[in-house]
């Protein structure tokens, strides 16, 4: 996924947007994200009598502090839609077109505030930071949410850096996940490194890989999933899996391969072939091995087992030790924006996610 590199200040024509939830797929739903993760931030329909013209010069004339250098940029990276599909930059808008620029992050209402919170940075130079982003940690502000985000750590640990600015869209984090998973992020210190690696995003040559624990054991014990993933018809605050070949949702592909298997749960580790929204947790619930205590998609239910108090005792515990789902983003790999050198980083599982495997090692029901 990739930002834009438009600057969005004072542009009358931004979307409002506004959440009643904390929960992050509440705030994509609200603010009108897109299927694939993408939020729109700004939306412009084109007169009845519009003349054919590039969409390029069409947003130019429309954006504050826009360069139609930034524009093509953007519909390089997919941030450029028009009635829903992205395009290139030479597409001539007609009359009624509905011309959206999209990116991966929700519009910020207010300033972001610098905050003092612990950040634990597995590596920094002057163009990337990669940070380890603890469970619970909500990455992006959103209404009723404005603090205590991972954005307002980065202001905190960029503040006496004057070239970098957390509220410019240009920088700053190009990719992000769930409040309740764990692990590697990384964060562009510059226009160009923004560019560069949401550019990689986007063209899905990123390295991500996943440890999860899930209910049952897997058969095949590995395998890829494919099933385009999009807003449930049932339940708007849950993601659905629906046929590859239907014009539902968006294309998506998990591959997964069992690392350990504890008898009523195993240790599975996924490897993104794209990047959507809740996509592992959606993807192994479709093959029926929900994420351990994952509550949205039933995975704090006892779904192996037996029925005896001892075991839902043990259970109970399983969740108190963990409570979230139990999902890791261990390991990130991409190309530097600006030497080219392939760079790789890993993140241990963290301590609630070990406690949880050591208790099933010594499980005795």
């Amino acid at each position: 996924m990739m930002h834009s590199q438009i600057d969005m200040d004072h542009t009358p024509n931004a979307m409002a947007s506004e959440s009643d939830s904390l929960d992050e797929l509440d705030i994509i739903d609200a603010q009108g994200a897109t299927e694939d993760g993408m939020y729109e931030h700004f939306r412009f329909v084109a007169d009845k009598g519009q003349a054919l013209l590039r969409v390029d010069k069409f947003l130019v004339d429309r954006l504050v502090k826009s360069s139609r250098n930034r524009v093509q940029q953007a519909a390089e990276a997919g941030c450029i839609r028009v009635n829903g599909r992205p395009v290139k930059s030479n597409y001539r808008v007609k009359p009624l077109d509905v011309v959206t620029v999209v990116m991966d992050r929700p519009r910020y209402e207010l300033e972001i505030t610098a905050e003092d919170i612990p950040l634990d940075i597995v590596y920094e130079d002057t163009d990337v930071l990669v940070v380890n982003k603890p469970a619970g940690l909500v990455v992006h502000p959103g209404h009723g949410n404005y603090n205590g985000t991972l954005v307002n750590a980065l202001a905190y640990h960029f503040k006496d850096n004057p070239d970098y600015d957390v509220n410019d869209p240009r920088m700053g984090l190009v990719h992000r996940i769930d409040k309740d998973t764990s692990g590697l992020l990384v964060v562009a210190k510059t226009p160009d490194a923004k560019t560069h690696l949401g550019r990689q995003f986007f063209n899905k040559t990123t390295k991500r890989e996943y440890v999860a624990v899930v209910w049952g054991v897997p058969s095949p014990v590995s395998g890829r999933i494919e099933g385009n993933i999009g807003r449930s018809l049932r339940d708007r605050l849950q993601m659905a899996v629906f046929p590859p070949d239907s014009d539902m949702g968006k294309h998506a592909v998990t591959h997964y391969q069992m690392i350990e298997d504890l008898g009523h749960v195993s240790v599975v580790k996924c490897v993104l072939e794209t990047g959507r929204t809740h996509q592992i947790r959606v993807h192994m619930r479709h093959i029926g091995h929900p994420l351990f205590n994952d509550a949205r998609y039933g995975g704090d239910q006892i779904l192996r087992g037996n029925t005896s108090s001892k075991y839902r005792q043990f259970i109970a515990n399983c969740m108190e030790i963990c409570p979230r789902q139990a999902l890791h983003a261990r390991t990130l790999g991409f190309t530097h924006p600006r030497t080219g050198e392939e760079m790789f980083f890993s993140a241990p599982i963290p301590a609630d996610m070990t406690a949880l495997i050591d208790r099933w090692h010594r499980l005795q029901v």
